[in-house]
């Protein structure tokens, strides 16, 4: 059963998100990524109020996504970014990203152990995946 709701055009649309933003980090790299996207519309807090669409997560701005800006974004999606837009959507979660609302892609070797005040939630490849606290954000938990 989906956790938040989508239509075909969202699933396409967060497909594009996975590919762009972690195509390098395999699937489960972009179910991570996935991960943040659902968490970000189930949160209703902090930087992320008011999002109730996959479309107004991913367009978010300021706040957004940097592959937005790019064209590679703006490509057909394929069915297999579709399928794992679709678990996300879903609820299927992945560690470190199961509760993040944030990521990014540090230039030293390891991960920060807060970044904008949040807590680093592990790392997976390249990418270093950050938690609010339950007490801040608990629709993500």
């Amino acid at each position: 059963m989906a956790v938040i709701k989508y239509t075909d055009k969202g699933i396409s649309t967060l497909a594009r998100l996975l590919r762009a933003e972690a195509e390098g980090e395999g699937n489960l790299g972009m179910l991570m990524v996935g991960n943040v996207g659902v968490n970000r519309i189930l949160s209703n807090c902090l930087d992320f109020k008011g999002l109730r669409t996959i479309d107004q997560m991913v367009f978010q701005s300021p706040g957004g996504f940097e592959a937005t800006q790019k064209g590679y974004f703006y490509q057909r999606a394929r069915e297999s970014e579709k399928k794992l837009a679709r678990r996300v959507a879903n609820g299927a979660r992945f560690h470190p990203a199961t509760n993040s609302l944030w990521y990014f892609r540090p230039d030293a070797p390891n991960c920060p152990a807060q970044w904008y005040g949040q807590w680093n939630s592990g790392k997976y490849k390249a990418h270093c995946f950050f938690n609010p606290t339950q007490t801040e954000c608990p629709n993500v938990f």
